[in-house]
């Protein structure tokens, strides 16, 4: 269920402000971030590039500075009068050799001996990075301005025969070369990094457009709205309501179909993503996922509740998707199903008994034409005789003028239908029924009666029904007997079950799990027994009301 902080609520309910659109928002939104990632990365390179580049450097000059020093005739040359002479020629060609911007030789007192402009040559070397060398013997990699500008420096001890430090040889690149260098890779770099942006950016357009598209155009302004709108709606509808998807897993449930499944508390829709048969295994959501067909109006029973169904498919774009079925509980119209389904019976036993009385009247007119006078006076005599003695045995036995007017209906329907319909004389129901008691027991009985009458209407003989009953004891019985075809046993239980039927047509198979519904429910129950007339015999069980049949509140 969708939940929405108090605060925010009034941002939702009215019409949406969509000041930025979607596309333009996604594509502003993507183009920084690939921009600020690849800006970082870009700043990124050119500092590893150029700590790396300068590394290599120092440590080329390095290299160089120590070669220099290790060599022979440079090492004697510091034992002749014009150390320069000898110094200056052989370093040059190395010089130009390794590309180096300088090597310069000196000796303790830094005076140099080798400098690539030779009118440097006996002048003081500059720079303050010497003391390194001449002091400590040590051979390193420094950065200073020398006479030639800053550079990056390789520092090497000379050393005699003896191992002691006799010079220096420094070997420089400028710094600006270095700087250049790196320079002309780093603009190859933002060249790529600006070519990848493009992409990114042409990506993000495109990205903003399809998810635009998946949107069906809408902003998530307006979406936010409408899914409050729909929840809002949802949730609010009376009506239950189910959505599967072409799977038959559930993937939407309100909370009137949450509160109409769950027997008890429950954390919220825990019936979301399990399969519609585990839930409901009666529910024929499956069924339109295979057709595609609609079902309107169909009667089903959800636990001890009657509901009625309507099962419609789910279309996109001429797929099949999946399903919804939205279903009322009957309950609270419940009282006036059954009230017209008693207004029913009652009108068929009226039209039975004037479609009787019209026959005997139409026999009383012929024997009077016939000049049959006493014998249309006997007829007479023994058809009043005969419904005197229901009536009497009625109001004797039934004070009930609800029940006793049901059973005089459903005697006048068996006569009708040519089916001897007798109740045992030593039947009564004394006992007073509360209102649920009456109203549910005038159904049922109207319907298993009903029933009996069909069962055996079509035979050629024993066309028989059999009703007693009884409130002796604790509770009041009923058994209704046929002389029909009976109930395998195999199918005792199925035809207690909602849509079960053995007869012919559509939307059958819902009396007798209407009956035994309406029987829990005022604490009573419906059994299935083998009739003494061959066929079947129900047997209706009711407590007696503890309230002595008062009005229920």
């Amino acid at each position: 269920m969708l939940t929405i902080k108090e605060g925010d609520y009034l941002k939702y309910i009215g019409n949406p402000n969509v000041k930025l659109k979607l596309q333009m928002k996604m594509t502003l939104i993507i183009g920084l971030l690939i921009i600020s990632m690849f800006a970082i990365m870009g700043l990124f390179l050119h500092a590893f590039f150029s700590d790396t580049l300068k590394h290599e450097v120092g440590e080329r000059a390095l290299a160089v500075a120590e070669s220099v020093a290790r060599i022979p005739e440079l090492r004697q040359a510091y034992e002749l009068d014009d150390p320069a002479a000898v110094i200056q020629p052989l370093v040059e060609p190395i010089r130009e050799a390794t590309g180096a911007q300088f090597i310069v030789v000196g000796n303790r007192e830094e005076i140099r001996y080798a400098h690539p402009q030779p009118e440097q040559l006996g002048e003081q070397m500059v720079g303050g990075d010497n003391e390194r060398a001449l002091l400590l013997g040590e051979s390193y990699v420094s950065e200073a301005v020398g006479s030639l500008g800053r550079s990056i420096r390789g520092k090497a001890p000379v050393r005699d025969a003896d191992g002691g430090v006799i010079g220096v040889v420094s070997v420089g690149f400028l710094t600006k070369d270095v700087q250049t260098i790196v320079m002309n890779y780093h603009r190859k770099l933002w060249y790529v990094l600006v070519a990848l942006v493009s992409v990114g950016i042409v990506g993000a357009v495109l990205i903003a457009r399809y998810i635009k598209r998946l949107l069906f155009g809408l902003e998530p302004e307006e979406i936010s709205h409408l899914l409050l709108q729909k929840e809002t709606i949802l949730q609010s509808t009376h009506e239950a309501i189910i959505a599967v998807n072409r799977y038959g897993v559930i993937t939407l449930m309100n909370t009137a179909a949450q509160r109409l499944l769950a027997e008890k508390e429950q954390v919220p829709n825990p019936f979301i993503g399990k399969p519609i048969l585990d839930v409901l295994p009666n529910s024929r959501l499956h069924e339109v996922l295979q057709t595609g067909e609609r079902q309107y109006d169909k009667e089903m029973l959800v636990g001890k509740h009657i509901v009625l169904v309507n099962r419609l498919p789910i279309y996109y774009q001429q797929n099949l998707i999946g399903a919804v079925s939205t279903f009322r509980n009957k309950t609270e119209l419940e009282q006036l199903s059954q009230e017209l389904t008693r207004v029913k019976q009652y009108a068929e036993a009226l039209r039975a008994q004037t479609h009787e009385f019209s026959n005997k009247m139409y026999t009383i007119l012929g024997l009077i034409q016939l000049d049959k006078q006493q014998e249309a006076i006997d007829f007479i005599r023994r058809e009043s005789t005969i419904q005197q003695n229901w009536i009497h045995f009625l109001m004797k036995k039934v004070p009930d003028p609800m029940i006793s007017g049901i059973l005089l209906g459903k005697l006048n329907q068996a006569l009708e239908q040519r089916v001897t319909l007798t109740i045992d004389p030593d039947s009564q129901l004394q006992h007073p029924l509360s209102d649920r008691q009456r109203d549910a027991l005038v159904t049922v009985l109207g319907n298993l009666i009903g029933n009996a009458i069909e069962a055996v209407k079509d035979k050629t003989e024993q066309r028989e029904v059999a009703l007693s009953f009884t409130d002796i004891g604790d509770v009041v019985v009923f058994e209704i007997d046929d002389a029909g075809p009976g109930i395998a046993d195999e199918e005792i239980e199925k035809v207690f079950q909602q849509g079960y039927t053995t007869k012919a047509g559509a939307d059958r198979g819902i009396g007798l799990a209407l009956t035994r519904r309406l029987l829990e429910d005022i604490d009573g129950e419906l059994t299935l027994e083998e009739s003494e007339l061959g066929g079947a015999c129900f047997v209706v069980t009711i407590a007696k009301d503890r309230n002595g049949g008062k009005t229920d509140d």
